[in-house]
């Protein structure tokens, strides 16, 4: 085997969601219709209350006390005679400004974002009957009007889960020695190395069986998959 043999790999990289689309009573609702699970930030929002909480009691504390006659806090004297004397156009001024509107869009920002980045929304069963839901590790459920009309359960797969599956699916293909999938949001990767076969032989046959994978997911949204399958090293030898 030359050199260029060993070096030889075969890349994939399909837009599966424009592929699906295309395949008879595949069954997908509508965009918009399945939306992401949204986090309850419970601990997130305990904190934040927690410290807003503490810094207006101890401020509330410092105004009562200069008003029945006590001299402020040394910091807060020492803060209002900075912003007295600094003009607006000073560096520290501006940082300070542009730090704590940055901080205040960041916080907008989670607080409109859904969270559970981890979690992929599935279909509901009504929209392809006799769909796979594949493993049920990792798989949780709840109530929600949101998955669809007249739809009770909403349900979820961790990506580490989907990952998980995708990869005993792809160690099924011959030739393939050994798989690591990575499932995102919106792109599944999938690198393999095949030990026998023709590399390109392999890449297709792990390429259909990944497509299959990810359609009996019942995911709400499929994503693009990528594939690379290379020779491995023992095989090089």
């Amino acid at each position: 085997m030359n050199a260029d043999q060993k070096m030889r790999q075969s890349t994939s990289a399909s837009a599966y969601g424009g592929r699906a689309r295309t395949g008879a009573g595949d069954g997908d609702p509508p965009p918009g219709r399945i939306r992401r699970f949204w986090s309850v930030r419970r601990v997130p929002a305990g904190i934040v209350a927690l410290v807003i909480a503490a810094i207006s009691g101890l401020l509330l504390y410092d105004v009562a006390a200069v008003r029945s006659g006590r001299p402020a806090m040394r910091w807060r004297e020492w803060l209002a005679d900075e912003l007295a004397s600094r003009p607006l156009d000073d560096a520290w001024v501006m940082g300070g400004a542009a730090l704590l509107a940055a901080l205040g869009v960041w916080m907008v920002v989670l607080a409109l974002a859904p969270g559970l980045r981890g979690l992929l929304p599935m279909r509901p069963p009504e929209a392809e009957p006799g769909a796979e839901a594949g493993s049920g590790k990792g798989v949780e459920a709840g109530a929600g009007a949101g998955a669809g009309a007249g739809v009770a359960v909403r349900a979820g797969i961790d990506r580490t889960s989907a990952g998980l599956v995708l990869r005993d699916r792809a160690m099924e293909v011959p030739g393939v020695r050994s798989a690591r999938v990575e499932v995102g949001r919106r792109r599944v990767r999938a690198r393999a190395l095949a030990h026998f076969r023709d590399l390109d032989e392999v890449r297709a046959d792990l390429d259909a069986a990944l497509h299959e994978g990810i359609r009996q997911l019942g995911l709400a949204r499929r994503p693009a998959l990528s594939v690379r399958v290379r020779r491995s090293a023992k095989s090089k030898g």
